[in-house]
Order: C-alpha cells, then structure tokens, then sequence
C-alpha cells in the first residue's frame, strides 16, 4: 500500500483543480492547489512536496518551463495534465524529465490511480531487490535495494522511471525488448504510450553513454527495441 504524500496541484482551471484535489484528498494526500507556474516554484523550493500535477497550459509561465526549472535541481515526481492529441507537449514534458502524463479530458479517478503508482516508483523501484547486492557493470552501479545509481564513484541523478528502466535492463543483459514488452515489465503498464519508452531511453543515454549518438550500452535493436550490453562488450549495433 502507498503511504499518502503532499501533493501539489498546478491548474488555473479552478474547477479541474478543485476536482483533482477532492478525488487526491479521498487518497488521503494532502494537497495545495495553486493556478501558475511561478507560484508552483515558490512553493516547491519552499516546502518541497512529494509529487507534482502540473498541467502545460498554464498562464506567463507555461508548464513546459516549470518542469525545465523543476528538474534543474529536484527529481520531484511530475505527472503532466496534457490536451487531448498534444503529443509534441507531452514528448517535450517527457524528455524534461516528467515522470507520466494524463490527458485531458481525463477520468478524476484514473489521474489518483497515476499519483499512487508514481509516487510508489519514486519512494522504491518496482524492480525486486536482488539478494547479493548491487549491480555493477564496469564503472555503472545500480543499487536496487537503496535505489541508488552512481558512475565512475559519481552519483547520477535520475527519476523514478528511469532508475526502474536503467536497474531492469542492467539486470537483463544482452536481451532484446520491444517497447511494448519494456512499458509493461518496468512500469507495469497494460496500456501507454510506446514512445514513453523512447524519451526514458534517450534521457538514461544523455547520462550513461560517453557519446549518447554512438550509444555503447544502451543499444537500439532495429525492428525490436532495445538491449543492454554489458561494458567491454565491443562494438554494438
């Protein structure tokens, strides 16, 4: 069971806000809504909550530029309120580093459903701690029990979806996954986007890869997905 947080709700639609607060509230969250995004700042630098619903649409400053800002200097879970079809939005909000996204209109009930599981993720992988330790590939190493990640004794900052990525393809060497089978083994998603997927692996090559555009571990597998070769492996497609 998730233990309940302090969520943050960014909509200038108070009617949007005031539903997603009830509907978050029955959770037993406790929840501060505010209507833009520089006021969303203020808050999150002063009373950092556990997760973010911030839409995109938002008055002066947009949700796009919260997130930017956000992930500058916090791993703060985000879950994205997007339009109906926005998908340019929503891929930008995902390679900012936003954890999941609902889009609008959306089901109350569907979005708490989104909060829990993301909170869940960001509080502990959902990817079972192995009983021997931690990962380590060469100089990569990924502590599923602390769910902690670190390269070249350097810690890396990453979210919660892409530690779970990273620690599942770390612990599946040399085997390829489609996308669809990726969104449901890591995050235990029946449905979704398979682009999700794309941007998380782009996002973990930005901070694994020596040359991200030559990946060496994180290697794409034309017509299939994605495989993880082991560091020392040699050249990789």
């Amino acid at each position: 069971m998730t233990a309940p947080g302090r969520i943050l709700v960014v909509d200038d639609d108070p009617t949007v806000a005031e539903v997603v607060a009830r509907y978050l509230a029955r959770d037993g969250h406790e929840v501060t809504c505010v209507a833009d995004g520089r006021t969303a700042l203020r808050h999150a630098l002063v009373r950092p909550p556990d997760l973010i619903v911030l839409d995109l649409m938002l008055p002066g400053m947009s949700g796009l530029d919260v997130c930017r800002r956000l992930r500058a200097s916090s791993a703060v879970p985000i879950v994205m309120l997007t339009a109906l079809g926005a998908e340019t939005d929503r891929l930008a909000g995902l390679e900012l580093g936003a954890d999941d996204y609902v889009t609008k209109p959306f089901s109350p009930r569907e979005l708490a459903l989104r909060v829990k599981s993301v909170l869940r993720r960001s509080r502990g992988s959902v990817v079972p701690a192995e009983p021997d330790g931690p990962c380590r590939d060469g100089d990569l190493v990924v502590d599923v029990a602390a769910h902690a990640a670190g390269l070249r004794g350097e810690p890396l900052a990453l979210t919660a979806r892409e530690f779970d990525l990273l620690a599942f393809l770390v612990r599946h060497p040399r085997r390829a996954f489609t996308r669809d089978e990726l969104l449901q083994q890591v995050w235990d998603w029946s449905f979704g986007d398979a682009s999700t997927v794309t941007v998380h692996v782009r996002r973990l090559r930005e901070k694994i890869e020596d040359d991200p555009t030559a990946p060496r571990r994180i290697v794409t597998v034309w017509g299939v997905g994605y495989r993880y070769e082991p560091a020392g492996a040699g050249e990789n497609a």
